[in-house]
Formats: C-alpha cells, structure tokens, sequence
C-alpha cells in the first residue's frame, strides 16, 4: 500500500511517500538534483512499486526547497540533516526494519556517500556519483577531459564521423578545442577526494553502479582509476559495477531492469 506521509528537517515540512512491505528489509531512495521523489519520468515511483510487491517498505522524500518540501534549496551538499531526518521517518514509520538499503544516482549517491556515517545505513547503492565541481556558482559544471576522450573514441569509430569531417559538416574550430581538452591530465575534484575520504573510513557495505557511457559515471571512474581511490578500490566491503549505457537514470529496458537486479541483490544480503 502506498501513502503520503513526510516529516520535519530542522523546523521545515519534507513531504514523502511510503510504500509499505512486510519485510524487515527496507529501501529509501534519495533523488538527486532538483528531482523531486517521484524521479525522472517517475521512475523512482516505478521501482518504489516493484520493490514493494516483494514485500520491501520503501521511503521517498523531497529534500528542503524541492518539490512539496518547505525551506530553501541549499543543494545536495547541504542534505546531510534532510537525510538523517527521513532515515528516522522511515524507521518510526516503520518499526519492523532491521535492515536499510540506501540509493541514490548522481549527486544522491554523492550525498549519501559523503553524510551515511555514523546513520543507521546497512548497504549504500551509489548510482553514477557526482564528483565533478564547477569553477564558480551557478556555472554549468565541465565535462571532463576522461568524458571528452571517450566521446571523441567513439565517434572516431563511426564512419559517419569521417564522412562528415570531409563534407564540412564538422566545425573544426570546435574540434581543435575539444581535441585540446582532451589532452588534459585528469585530476580528482576536491569533492571526489572527499567522497574517498567517507568511503574509506567506511565500513559499510556500498556498491556503486555506473552507466559507462554517461558523462557523469565517466568523471566518476576517472577518479575511481586514480590514485585517490587506491584505497577505496581495495576495501572488501565495496564493489563497482558497470553496464553499457548511456541513461544517467537507467532510463532504457535493459539498464533498468540491471538497476533493479543490483538493488535486488543488495537487499537480499
């Protein structure tokens, strides 16, 4: 059964949605960005559905400033308070949950990567994590030298590439530039050195999940490849997955139901 609750985060009204389960295993979906719960195309209604007719609780919310949710939008880097508030909703609302499964995707997983300690969290899913930081407020982030190399090796094996360049229908100026960037030694962000910092000292079970053709899960592996998550990569209790697509919400059939077959697992432990 699913119904409208929500909760109070430091004096402002959050609204949530609760599908309720008999399992003592249960699931809250974090939202990234300006989403609100309902997610992209209400995807995150869809796998809030599917995971409770296999009997798992699941809890969405809009963080403070977003959606039906009172307060100011203060971004994800703020939300440390909005997600221990709602972890304590779901557990008071749910008295039954001896386990918490934990997702979000991009700046969620960021979010619940960096503020999961010390909450009561037993498995992190971590969905294309946002490590990229732009120059200055309000400024479009970058795509990243890794993404750009990856782009232009995948156009490079298009044909149509080719035809196209010695047709005029490539703007060369814009090729050189983008060529030029390319070229630049990947760096982790200040931010993605802080997610491996949390990681780290971690001990909670994580699995993280990247679309490898997104822009984003691009930065994020570029990171995770550097000597800032040496560390990380060698920790027992996390594990990266990886699946060919370019949805950053794992919007097509297949990285879907992928999504939904990590997070399957990650319950059932």
């Amino acid at each position: 059964m699913r119904r409208l609750t929500g909760f109070v985060c430091e004096g402002a009204w959050c609204a949530a949605t609760l599908d309720t389960g008999d399992s003592d295993t249960g699931l809250l979906i974090v939202s990234g960005g300006n989403e609100i719960r309902s997610g992209a195309h209400a995807g995150y209604a869809s796998l809030a559905a599917h995971f409770a007719t296999q009997g798992h609780p699941v809890f969405r919310y809009d963080r403070r400033g977003i959606g039906e949710s009172e307060g100011a939008n203060a971004g994800f880097e703020s939300s440390a308070a909005d997600i221990a508030a709602a972890i304590a909703a779901f557990r008071a609302e749910m008295p039954n949950l001896r386990r918490l499964v934990a997702f979000g995707n991009c700046d969620a997983a960021s979010a619940l990567a960096l503020f999961h300690q010390p909450l009561a969290i037993d498995h992190l899913v971590l969905a294309n994590p946002w490590v990229i930081e732009a120059a200055e407020q309000d400024t479009p982030a970058p795509i990243s030298p890794a993404a750009i190399r990856s782009r232009y090796w995948a156009r490079l094996k298009n044909p149509r590439s080719l035809i196209d360049l010695l047709t005029g229908k490539v703007d060369i100026s814009k090729l050189a530039a983008g060529l030029a960037r390319a070229t630049h030694k990947d760096g982790p962000s200040g931010l993605a050195q802080r997610i491996s910092g949390a990681l780290t000292a971690s001990s909670v079970q994580t699995t993280i999940l990247l679309a490898n053709r997104d822009t984003t899960a691009m930065a994020f592996a570029s990171a995770w490849n550097s000597s800032a998550f040496s560390v990380v990569r060698q920790r027992s209790n996390i594990a990266l997955h990886s699946i060919d697509s370019a949805s950053h919400s794992f919007a097509d059939a297949k990285a879907k139901q992928w999504l939904i077959a990590q997070i399957e697992k990650a319950l059932a432990i």
